[in-house]
């Protein structure tokens, strides 16, 4: 078998790069992430990635396509959740780099991650290997998810804390916990009372301290 390994990233690379190695199956990593926003984390990544390549001597293909527009314009478009297009994108491109390129078989470090969704990552891949002719290669690597990441920490390789996408981001870091009614009112102001600068406040708010008040997330946005 000659498998082209699709690879997210360095860390989730470590274990299913090492168990193939092990068992002496001839295979290739494959970097194609263009959902990895924003640039600077995508650079990271393939930096992650490339150092594993070169301190394993692992095969590595590097395609630094980054159609920001597209992605975000196809996240925002899927009809049934967002990772979904970012499998999709990704698994169609590795089954078809694998069948143009001589490859008999393609599989995908997503299926190292358990926080993957791992069943639509079956159905997406097995969806690209019919259309592209090529054999999707299946490997439940979740178990050995601590093994791998010992590995990639010994190996001293960044380990990024969110998904990819910019909602992951947003998601990751973003603070959705709404304040409660009574933590909306800052010290003796109630219901209907003067806020800032004596006006009446129609939104809710936090204030911090004397001089810092902060509002509450609005649902959308302005544009005029």
């Amino acid at each position: 078998m000659k498998l082209l390994l699709h690879a997210c990233c360095g860390p989730c690379a470590c274990y299913p790069a090492q168990e193939l190695s092990a068992e002496g199956v001839d295979f290739t990593l494959l970097y194609y992430n263009p959902n990895i926003h924003p640039y600077k984390e995508f650079k990271r990544r393939l930096s992650a990635l490339r150092e594993l390549a070169e301190k394993r001597d692992y095969r590595l293909v590097i395609d630094k396509t980054y159609p920001l527009e597209e992605c975000v314009k196809g996240m925002l478009e899927e009809p049934s959740v967002r990772c979904a297009f970012c499998y999709r994108m990704r698994l169609r491109y590795t089954a078809k780099y694998a069948a143009d390129h001589g490859f008999t078989a393609f599989s995908s470090t997503l299926l190292y991650s358990p926080y993957q969704k791992h069943e639509l990552i079956i159905q997406t891949a097995e969806a690209a290997a019919e259309e592209f002719g090529v054999a999707f290669y299946y490997r439940d690597w979740r178990p050995f998810y601590e093994s791998g990441k010992e590995i990639s920490l010994q190996l001293g390789l960044y380990r990024q804390p969110y998904c990819g996408c910019v909602f992951s981001e947003r998601d990751r870091y973003m603070e959705w916990k709404r304040p409660k009614e009574d933590e909306c009112k800052g010290p003796g102001l109630q219901d209907g009372a003067a806020g800032v600068n004596g006006k009446s406040e129609d939104r809710p708010f936090v204030r911090i301290n004397k001089n810092i008040i902060q509002l509450g997330k609005q649902d959308t946005i302005l544009f005029k």
